[in-house]
């Protein structure tokens, strides 16, 4: 059997590997039309702002080593052209001896990744003006930088590319803006834990732009000038495009495979093409979503090296299927981490699926052992059974444990109610008796069995304050540092001495900092026979990031 690999990075490295040592005997050939095989696309940031010290440490695997190991016919700077279906073969073009020829094959994999989204040229085709997607991107950026020396940098676009990127080149000492064309950074998240990195970005006098856009870029002798769709003009040394990566489907295109709704190479759930002899792995295909069932791109390392695994086991005889993505994903953002799994409620509500959502905000570990900090949890789940659809983390430590444990439970088809009772290791450094996953278990299951009638942030601004009490449970000194407007401060430990203070006849509106005493003095009240009485869900914690200003034009202002 002769296979044949187009693309030597996560998915195509992987299905090489794999293939090997299911066949010992089977001819492989990897053709790679850059310079590296099996780089760590998700390091590349970090050797551009000097945690990564040695360029070596980003390449998983030389083209020398890999070969050795496992018998591969590895081919650097070779280009597939063309797929003829018809003969089974492929064009190849040869840049290093600028040759073309042809290569046939019994079995073919596509994986040739996704290329960066570029607009239109208005002054982006530019020495100072980079995208990155690779590691000749990353050596262009950081060579720039090393020398040049510049001050300023303008960052488009604040996905995980786009702020990683950013906080690599702020630990430079760059000056960093950040223009994003959405309302917040970071799509995987919803607004109110978006909300929590725009107040970080504001600490670390990051200057961003949202909902905003660049409409040119301007280059003078001095400095390049960034202009924006609302009428700034921002001065600049350097300029980086990171608005997302589109499927590289080229190929398959001319060889007439199916592309599916969403711009992918379409394959089955063998990732088998519309071609019985070719497969696809990686970036460039469509898959399903795990929690909706709809056609996605997901394009991650995790999901495009078990893709490359599984095409090679159903090429080797082996039946397996791929189950779907459900978007596990991880960021640092400066001091804090960020991490998302499932779907969140903007992807829900299109493909109008019922949920409910509970915010929790616990401590990393126990208060009592040192450096205890906060971790934000916005978990969302059925409203008809409890099962998990999402999560949400925010916070310094401990979010990779979480955000890992809830995701292998989505995997696991679990509920909410499965949550409060899994049993997670504790010691003082590490963690609570009841850990943060455990708490986000018990109150979201409160909410799904009425013990706790909830209201959410959003729907603050919706209530009549003619019908309605708000009622700060809260310390007198919290109080007094900040609260909603209009409300009445009657901390919980008074509740139930300051019961005439609170009328029967009108909706009842509790809130405390995170939400649990809330919680408690609405048990509180119900019992009290109060019977219109609801909690804030994650409290003034998630109330008043939510409904600030989220960028910062009132701080960073520019002189045209």
């Amino acid at each position: 059997m002769k296979v044949v690999v187009v693309g030597g990075v996560a998915g195509g490295a992987s299905a090489a590997a794999r293939l090997r040592r299911l066949d010992e005997n089977a001819e492989i050939i990897v053709l790679e039309r850059g310079e590296y095989i099996s780089f760590a696309n998700c390091g590349l940031p970090y050797y551009i702002g000097g945690v990564i010290k040695k360029r070596d440490n980003l390449v998983v695997q030389s083209p020398e080593s890999m070969k050795e190991r496992f018998n591969l016919d590895i081919r650097v700077l070779n280009e597939v052209k063309n797929i003829d279906i018809k003969n089974k073969q492929v064009d190849v073009y040869d840049i290093k001896n600028n040759k073309n020829y042809k290569e046939s094959y019994d079995k073919l994999i596509l994986s040739p990744g996704a290329v960066p989204i570029k607009p239109p040229d208005k002054g982006f085709n530019s020495p100072n003006v980079f995208t990155l997607r690779d590691i000749p991107d990353t050596l262009a950026i950081k060579n720039f930088v090393d020398k040049h020396n510049p001050k300023s940098a303008v960052v488009v676009g604040a996905g995980f590319i786009g702020m990683e990127l950013a906080e690599n080149l702020y630990r430079r000492g760059i000056a960093i803006t950040i223009i994003e064309l959405a309302e917040q950074v970071l799509a995987p998240l919803d607004s109110e834990m978006a909300s929590l990195i725009h107040q970080h970005l504001k600490e670390k006098k990051v200057e961003f732009y949202l909902n905003d856009e660049v409409k040119e870029v301007e280059h003078r002798e001095e400095f390049s000038l960034v202009k924006l769709g609302s009428g700034r003009e921002i001065k600049t040394d350097m300029v980086f495009i990171g608005i997302g990566v589109r499927p590289e489907v080229t190929l398959a295109k001319m060889a007439g495979l199916e592309i599916g709704e969403r711009g992918g190479i379409k394959v089955d759930r063998s990732l088998k093409t519309s071609n019985p002899d070719i497969y696809a792995v990686g970036d460039a295909i469509e898959v399903i979503d795990y929690i909706n069932g709809n056609p996605t791109l997901v394009p991650l390392a995790g999901p495009a090296n078990k893709q490359g695994r599984i095409a090679a086991n159903n090429i080797c005889g082996i039946a397996e299927e791929y189950e779907g993505t459900q978007g596990t994903s991880i960021l640092k953002v400066f001091d804090m981490t960020v991490a998302a799994t499932g779907n969140n409620e903007k992807l829900l509500k299109r493909c109008n699926i019922p949920y409910e959502k509970s915010f929790t905000h616990s401590s990393s570990h126990a208060g009592y052992y040192p450096e205890a900090l906060p971790l934000s949890i916005k978990l969302i789940f059925s409203s008809e059974n409890g099962k998990i659809l999402g999560t949400q983390i925010v916070g310094y430590d401990g979010v990779d444990k979480r955000i890992d444990v809830i995701a292998t439970a989505i995997r696991a088809g679990m509920t909410v109610y499965d949550l409060e009772k899994l049993e997670l290791a504790y010691a003082p450094p590490y963690s609570s008796a009841k850990d943060p996953v455990n708490m986000a278990g018990y109150v979201a299951s409160n909410i799904l069995k009425g013990d706790s009638v909830i209201i959410h942030w959003h729907d603050i601004e919706k209530l009549n304050r003619e019908e309605t009490v708000l009622i700060d449970v809260r310390t007198p000194e919290e109080y007094n540092l900040g609260t909603i407007e209009g409300a009445k401060n009657i901390p919980v430990d008074e509740l139930r001495n300051r019961l005439s203070e609170i009328p029967q006849d009108r909706e009842i509106i509790i809130f405390c900092q995170a939400g649990l005493r809330g919680y408690i003095a609405c048990r509180i009240l119900r019992q009290k026979g109060y019977k219109k009485v609801k909690n804030l869900s994650g409290g003034y914690k998630t109330y008043f990031p939510a409904v600030q200003m989220q960028d910062n034009p009132d701080i960073f202002q520019y002189e045209k």
